[in-house]
């Protein structure tokens, strides 16, 4: 990425961003609106030669000199700066909560969109239509560029808060030498569980090799939610969160188990793997040694797992031997809003201060953050899949994997839903899973799973139908 003067930027780490004041949120869409100079704070949890450097780098080098000249050429002196972080997420979070709860913070935040639901529910982040304009939100040309399931991140009940950054797919891997021994095309799309099991059993005639990984258990954490229930889940048609309750001992669940158990106790994966600290590293090292078939996994298993170059699994022959395709639904059509197929996401949005002496500027900047240009220069130095469309058709161009999760699986992805009482309910069907794995039925993991969430989030807020 080009280096851009250092004169021209104007970095700081303020305790409270410049361009907001320790009041609450003026809700008024006109604020500031005709400004002629005006100072804006970008915040996100990166750092110049730290976590998340080049975030940090685009933004200083790139982002502040080009906005500040845009606006400059408008006849409109902006000053901008950059409150980097280096914290750990939870520490992150915390802060920018605190924050916002106070009056303060940066004009523009990036946030983890897992987030979003919680700052909403607490007053700490409003609408953009209710910040900048209904009509203001909806010109920008860059939601067309968007597939309406990756906007979804910035949603939450209905409206839109943010703009997504970044995101990702999931799909199901496959080594195509063991499945050229087993019988198995190259060219493989399961169009069901089903179809799934019976590759496993193909594979299961080649000695020392685990067919099936699906991420179980608790040791897993997240992984096991996130690389397996799921995405599971939402080929059942029903998302764990729906409708203003969470899912509890519901058949769907029920149906998702019962795979767990096909799998597990049909000889089809190694439940000893789930149990260990560190098996999902295992799991990666044994794909990458020709010692498992088939691995749900997002696109960063191929970009920073197997890559030949500087994975953690490097695997000299990646671009040849690995194969991928869509998540089935559990039959054709079951999957949510009537999907063949399914996936699962994760992502950061930037959204508007509520405190914001200057919304309409922020709006701007997010804007600007966002649009073609700056999208294609902050992965200019490392293609991965952005949010936005046009720019995915030119910097992935080179790469059939992640054009393919780009093209096929953003847009028909779902995301995990942004409420604090997530993290309770995920550890719950981690421990369903390392349940099944242990032996019990699916009715009995269905049965205790459905005690925890009413215990974390209270009876009336379960579905159980």
């Amino acid at each position: 990425m080009r280096r851009w003067p250092l004169m021209s930027l104007l970095v700081a780490v303020p305790l409270l961003a410049a361009g907001c004041v320790g009041k609450s949120a003026d809700t008024n869409t006109g604020q500031n609106a005709d400004a002629k100079e005006f100072t804006l704070t970008i915040s996100a949890n990166a750092l110049e030669g730290g976590k998340n450097a080049n975030i940090a780098k685009w933004t200083v080098e790139y982002v502040i000199p080009k906005f500040v000249e845009a606006q400059k050429a408008k006849g409109v002196n902006a000053t901008v700066r950059f409150e980097g972080n280096g914290a750990d997420d939870k520490d992150f979070k915390t802060k920018v909560a605190l924050d916002l709860k106070t009056g303060g913070g940066a004009d523009v935040q990036e946030i983890d969109g897992i987030w979003l639901g919680e700052f909403a529910q607490a007053g700490q982040a409003k609408p953009l239509a209710d910040l900048v304009g209904k009509d203001k939100m909806d010109a920008w040309e860059g939601w067309s560029k968007i597939p309406p399931a990756v906007a979804a991140l910035g949603d939450f009940e209905g409206k839109r808060y943010g703009v997504p950054v970044g995101t990702d797919g999931r799909v199901l891997y496959f080594n195509k030498k063991l499945f050229a021994q087993a019988g198995l095309p190259a060219d493989w799309q399961p169009r069901s569980w089903d179809e799934v099991l019976q590759a496993g059993q193909k594979l299961k005639s080649i000695p020392d090799v685990v067919p099936i990984q699906l991420n179980a258990g608790t040791a897993m954490t997240e992984a096991t939610t996130m690389q397996g229930v799921l995405p599971l889940l939402v080929g059942t048609g029903k998302p764990i969160y729906d409708n203003g309750k969470w899912q509890g001992g519901t058949q769907n669940v029920k149906d998702v188990l019962g795979l767990y158990q096909k799998v597990y106790s049909g000889g089809l994966g190694d439940p000893l793997l789930q149990q260990e600290a560190k098996g999902r590293d295992k799991s990666f090292a044994q794909f990458a040694d020709n010692k498992i078939g088939i691995l749900l996994e997002s696109d960063y298993f191929w970009r920073a797992v197997v890559n030949p170059t500087n994975g953690v699994a490097k695997m000299a022959d990646r671009d040849t031997a690995v194969g991928w395709a869509r998540i089935p639904a559990e039959r054709a059509g079951s999957g949510v809003g009537g999907q063949d197929f399914v996936s699962m996401s994760g992502g950061t949005i930037r959204m508007v201060n509520p405190n914001s002496k200057y919304p309409q500027q922020a709006w701007e900047l997010l804007q600007f953050m966002n649009s073609f240009d700056a999208t294609k220069a902050r992965v200019s130095s490392t293609p991965q899949i952005t949010v936005r469309t046009d720019v995915n058709d030119e910097v992935l161009k080179g790469d059939p994997m992640l054009s393919f999760v780009s093209k096929e699986v953003l847009p028909i992805t779902r995301y995990r839903p942004g409420l604090a009482q997530y993290t309770q309910v995920s550890a719950a069907l981690q421990q369903a899973t390392a349940d099944v794995v242990a032996g019990k039925t699916p009715d009995e993991a269905a049965a205790a799973y459905q005690q925890a969430v009413v215990k974390a989030v209270g009876e009336g807020n379960v579905a159980t139908g």
